[in-house]
């Protein structure tokens, strides 16, 4: 599942390519995606233009005319194809374009200029839905989360009031979106492991420096991948169709077995299961 860096890339090449175009059709090939499409609701944006895309979280959110919104999450396997002039462009993953693909084109948006977005989700996961508000954060997914890891709000005060008399530890804190939103497996091992903190570690033995250190890389690294065009494990691509090479400068999700990156560690990183999720980890840089 795409994590914030990768919904960024995705965000800014689709309000590069759809910004002021005007839904002149859609065609629903299916609907039953993680929630069903309202054929009714997506009538609305047509002849209405594209006024903004935005991102909260993992979510894209599409702005129309007449405050129309369309919220979409990619799910496991969704992405956008962008067709101009015949010319077919990808914003999301799955790097290969192939004969193939048009077998999972759920929904067909038909643009001004003779101009086509393509929703394509192989696994049915995604979801596309509408909102006539005028608040986004009046949508009910975006309600309950918690700030942007790279706004200024998530901030050390914030963190040092948010985990107070809590027994969890820190990983299942930094995975829960009603905390920070936006974070994801990967980013959270290679977060905990710049910081020196073991993932199962109790987030009330948590000292200021440590609390200091994860905000500090929370946010190197966040922007470090969206700079490089995001991760492509499972052959995420960036708004240009070019994979991420984050996963390139990965330090420890998925190194299982391998010796850890510092230079000064002759130690082999381990692997623990917290929550279902596959956890890396180095047993001598992150002791505790």
């Amino acid at each position: 599942m795409p994590e914030l860096p990768e919904v960024e890339v995705v965000k800014r090449s689709l309000l590069k390519r759809v910004k002021n175009s005007i839904i002149k059709k859609v065609k629903v090939n299916d609907s039953k995606l993680r929630y069903k499409i309202s054929k009714n609701e997506i009538k609305t944006i047509i002849g209405k233009k594209v006024k903004k895309v935005t991102r909260r979280s993992k979510f894209l959110i599409f702005e129309f005319d007449q405050k129309i919104l369309m919220l979409v999450h990619l799910g496991m396997t969704g992405k956008f194809f962008y067709i101009d002039k015949k010319q077919k462009f990808k914003t999301s993953f799955y790097y290969d374009l192939n004969d193939k693909d048009h077998k999972h084109d759920r929904v067909i948006f038909f643009l001004s200029k003779n101009k086509k977005l393509i929703y394509n989700d192989t696994r049915k996961f995604g979801f596309i839905r509408f909102y006539n508000l005028t608040n986004i954060k009046n949508i009910p997914h975006i309600k309950r989360l918690g700030p942007e890891p790279l706004n200024q709000n998530f901030n050390f005060n914030y963190f040092k009031t948010y985990i107070l008399n809590r027994n969890l530890n820190i990983k299942n804190i930094l995975m829960d979106q009603k905390f920070v939103s936006g974070l994801g497996n990967i980013y959270v091992n290679e977060i905990l492991f710049y910081s020196c903190i073991k993932p199962n570690r109790k987030v009330k033995k948590l000292n200021d420096t440590d609390i200091r250190k994860i905000i500090t890389n929370t946010k190197k690294i966040l922007k470090s991948a969206i700079d490089r065009g995001g991760s492509s494990i499972r052959d995420f691509s960036s708004e240009n169709g070019k994979k991420g090479s984050f996963q390139e400068h990965l330090k420890v999700y998925g190194r299982i077995g391998l010796s850890c990156s510092n230079s000064d560690c002759k130690k082999i990183i381990k692997k623990m299961v917290i929550s279902n999720r596959s956890t890396f980890y180095c047993p001598s840089c992150q002791k505790y």
